[in-house]
């Protein structure tokens, strides 16, 4: 299934995209997208039915005009630095031993298409197109891949913006470059995971002003999804509805020659991720 959210900030609608790529009115059946929902194997049981029915209302064209993020109510946002192969050498780092994280506060999340501000006082405001992991049951202690697969609920596109002269000249953590207002793009759908079969045959691609910056793929994880969630598991409850951020491929403004072809205002950035859909956003301003 293709879940997804449709309407103006704060007053979003549930909705399946259905094969004809109609978005569906949900909310006679479920009263929205969230950790809860995800949990919920007689909830999602259900919309499975209403999907099968054929019954469910198509959205007024009205409400098709803002795709909000796909998931309410996140809990955490938990990030992987440096996971792809070609993005470690791009930026002459060693390949980590064990998985780099940090955390994106759940406020960074803004819809696929909506826009991204350039923070007051930035200077290298960069891309990352991202494979995200969207839990779907509790997970402590995982042991093995197929048990950390079973707690996925589902996958989606995700934009990881940062701020690299806040990030990493500042001082301190790479909070204050990743956590700056509408850093985290996500959606458009929410794609349950029995729709994807296997999450490192996904092609990842973002282009800045019509000029393709980023084309990877999944395989060229360093720690692919099922460590990433099994280790991430071992030091923090994750919970259903949190999003794990799985790292980017080679591509990003960071990694090029000098002068580096950072962000700024008026620039549109598209990206997509094989079979989750794609977005578009315009940087502007803060």
């Amino acid at each position: 299934m293709k879940l997804m959210r449709i309407g103006p900030v704060g007053a979003e609608r549930p909705a399946l995209l259905d094969a004809s790529g109609t978005p569906r009115d949900l909310t006679g059946v479920v009263p929205d997208i969230d950790g809860a929902l995800l949990a919920d194997a007689a909830a999602l049981e259900r919309i499975r039915a209403a999907a099968a029915s054929g019954e469910l209302p198509a959205l007024p064209a009205g409400r098709r005009r803002r795709v909000g993020p796909p998931l309410r109510g996140i809990g955490k946002i938990v990030c992987v630095g440096l996971n792809y192969h070609d993005h470690a050498r791009e930026t002459g780092a060693a390949v980590p031993a064990e998985p780099i994280l940090f955390l994106k506060a759940p406020d960074t999340v803004v819809g696929p298409d909506d826009p991204v501000l350039v923070p007051r006082g930035a200077e290298k405001t960069d891309w990352e197109v991202e494979l995200a992991v969207v839990i779907g049951r509790t997970a402590r202690y995982l042991r093995t891949a197929e048990e950390a697969l079973d707690h996925v609920a589902g996958y989606a596109v995700s934009h990881d913006v940062s701020e690299r002269a806040f990030q990493l000249e500042r001082g301190g953590q790479w909070d204050k470059g990743k956590n700056c207002e509408t850093f985290n793009p996500l959606g458009p759908w929410l794609v349950t995971a029995d729709e994807v079969p296997d999450p490192q045959a996904l092609r990842l691609r973002l282009s800045v002003n019509g000029v393709v910056r980023q084309d990877g793929t999944t395989a060229d994880q360093i720690f692919p999804v099922a460590e990433v969630v099994r280790y991430i598991s071992r030091f923090m409850t994750l919970h259903p509805g949190d999003v794990i951020n799985t790292g980017t491929p080679a591509g990003v403004a960071m990694g090029r020659p000098d002068p580096k072809p950072y962000l700024r205002p008026g620039d549109v950035v598209e990206l997509e991720v094989e079979g989750l859909g794609r977005q578009r956003q315009e940087f502007t301003a803060a």
